[in-house]
């Protein structure tokens, strides 16, 4: 799932701090934007277990448009003012979440298939499962 943040940049004084609009609460920080985006990836996946344990529903992203133009996912003030502040999108792995992996059985078309398998030969740790897990879920959650 692709969820977008709101980075404020740091400097040789101050840590890049990260906020996630969508998950109240949840904000990381790092020396370098590389590891403060990192942080935030990992306290998202934190919120998300939790979620999962409770036994409820991700939360549906908000549009980043609306968040970059200043308004809520209301259409009201946000939060975060326009020109202030920098974006960034994190695509989250929610797959390895579920709490109970079920083994289906689909038909793909045979060219399409192929080009999952080159993929996935190409991209160690990858496999046919979570591509096509995290395809569904780019869709659901447009």
């Amino acid at each position: 799932m692709r969820y977008p943040v709101v980075i404020e940049t740091g400097n040789d004084k101050t840590a890049f701090g990260v906020i996630v609009p969508d998950f109240p609460g949840v904000f990381s920080a790092g020396d370098t934007l590389d590891e403060a985006l990192a942080n935030a990836e990992e306290a998202m996946l934190f919120a998300l277990e939790d979620l999962v344990s409770e036994g409820k529903d991700f939360p549906g992203a908000s549009n980043l448009a609306d968040l970059i133009s200043g308004r809520d996912a209301k259409g009201g003030p946000g939060h975060f003012p326009p020109n202030k502040w920098a974006w960034h999108v994190i695509d989250v792995d929610t797959s390895r979440l579920t709490a109970k992996a079920i083994r289906v059985n689909i038909t793909v078309p045979e060219p399409l298939l192929k080009m999952i398998d080159r993929y996935v030969a190409e991209h160690p740790g990858e496999s046919r499962s979570g591509i096509l897990v995290r395809g569904a879920q780019a869709i659901i959650n447009r």
